[in-house]
């Protein structure tokens, strides 16, 4: 007979062990044996199974402490108690505990195989709407994806292959490359898709209230504190919580994010009780953290609990064949929000100038581009003028590095030069010039140099410019 699902049956008489497993057996199932809990627990250990028979009452860890190993090895187990003592108490023990169901002995063969054939088709079900929704997931969510480079096709890879695990993820990436979209998608692949996915942006928030962002605080914690607050983490229960910009996180918070990690616990401001979460940690860094780990800014030991699977997404520069989708996507989204109906089909000549430019700002500075060319177009096909002046004539740029003080506009390139460290130290010298001009003010400074104010304060955290007071 065909076998129907697998059974370990866990009980230290012999001859209930025989009964249940003649029964079991008969009716077509694969049947283990066991005799103590904690001989069930390393059977369990090593070969999944579809259900378990458990006595209750055993020597050594007993019944359902056994129960409470095996949940916490695999929460999807199917674990039916059985027990010669069956009382009110002892059912709502073993269901507070994770428990099927509890049989009382002696027990009909009708009644053993009716409960048997019930839960291993409920874990069978379970887990084919799992595996459905999570195949449905990942391959809806790779679309939220652009490009087709060879670079961004090991990022979707990537990403199907980790979703589904809980494990933590590092991504790292120059500012502008994606890495909020892509702990997104992996959040929204993984089975945890339907609690919530939080995103904090370390470097945006004071230090000094960053702590009670994340853990929240009670009544009276601190001055200001004024009524409880439930922090990020907890609010982020069961789902995932997106920290970008991590190595701005403070060394004493580190502490703290390590203990997360480690324990599934935290402790709120004012707090002296632990508060319990699941919680799945992505985080993101736009600096090298390993060298902020040789400098003693970032710990060691946080450091590798972060990047259990790392992520390194590429700078646009880098993968090319990816502009041309990008900038269609672009039009589609900016058509859409401002009701203009600008062709896909671009010029050869505007894709040539778009395919050649170095994109400082990433994805979200080709955007930018994008949207203002789609504003300003005078018909419905792109033209060079609808392109940002730098991009058009990168002599411009030139121009600007020439004129720029303490940049020398007589660079030996006889012997060869780094271009992107000769564009690093241009971008560099624009921020100073443009704080100064604004006395500092990040906002009219980003405006100034045609960027947001977040990609702005992530360049200079990116370049440790100093601030400049206003």
């Amino acid at each position: 007979m065909a076998k129907k699902g697998s059974i370990l049956v866990c009980d230290d008489e012999e001859i209930m062990r025989d009964v249940l497993e003649t029964i079991l057996s008969s009716a077509g199932y694969k049947v283990e044996l066991a005799k103590t809990g904690e001989e069930a627990i390393e059977i369990y250990s090593q070969q999944a199974f579809d259900l378990v028979l458990m006595d209750v009452s055993m020597p050594g860890i007993g019944g359902l402490t056994a129960l409470e190993e095996l949940i916490k090895f695999d929460a999807d187990a199917v674990v039916l108690m059985v027990t010669a003592y069956a009382t009110f108490d002892t059912a709502i023990s073993a269901w507070e505990k994770g428990a099927e169901g509890v049989i009382r002995k002696p027990f009909q063969n009708e009644q053993i195989l009716s409960l048997v054939a019930r839960g291993i088709k409920g874990r069978k079900k379970e887990e084919e709407r799992r595996n459905l929704r999570q195949a449905m997931a990942t391959s809806v969510k790779r679309e939220g994806f652009i490009g087709r480079s060879d670079a961004m096709e090991n990022v979707f890879r990537l990403v199907e292959r980790v979703a589904p695990a809980r494990s933590t993820v590092l991504i790292s990436g120059e500012s502008g490359t994606g890495k909020e979209l892509v702990a997104k998608a992996i959040h929204e692949a993984s089975l945890r898709s339907d609690n919530p996915f939080i995103a904090v942006n370390c470097s945006n928030i004071p230090s000094e209230l960053l702590e009670s962002e994340l853990f929240g605080h009670t009544k009276g914690a601190f001055t200001g504190a004024v009524s409880a607050k439930k922090g990020l983490f907890e609010a982020a229960d069961g789902g995932s919580i997106f920290l970008d910009e991590i190595g701005d996180l403070r060394p004493e918070l580190q502490v703290k994010l390590l203990r997360v990690i480690q324990e599934r616990e935290f402790t709120p401001l004012g707090e002296t009780v632990p508060t319990k979460v699941d919680v799945r940690i992505i985080a993101a860094t736009n600096v090298d953290l390993k060298e902020a780990v040789k400098s003693g800014q970032f710990r060691e030991d946080l450091y590798y609990r972060l990047s259990v699977v790392p992520i390194e997404l590429p700078a646009l520069r880098e993968r090319r064949d990816d502009i041309l989708p990008l900038v269609q996507h672009f039009i589609r989204k900016y058509n859409e929000e401002n009701a203009r109906s600008i062709s896909e089909n671009v010029s050869p000549d505007v894709l040539s100038l778009l395919e050649s430019y170095s994109y400082p700002g990433n994805v979200r500075e080709l955007e930018n581009i994008i949207e203002r060319a789609v504003v300003i177009a005078p018909s419905d096909d792109l033209t060079l003028d609808c392109l940002r002046p730098e991009v058009r004539d990168p002599s411009l740029a030139l121009e600007m590095v020439k004129s720029t003080e303490g940049v020398s506009s007589d660079i030996d390139i006889s012997r060869g030069v780094n271009f992107y460290d000769e564009v690093k130290r241009f971008e560099i010298d624009l921020i100073r010039r443009a704080l100064d001009q604004t006395g500092g003010h990040q906002s009219r400074a980003a405006r100034l140099l045609g960027l947001n104010a977040t990609t702005l304060n992530s360049k200079i955290k990116t370049h440790n410019i100093p601030a400049r007071p206003h």
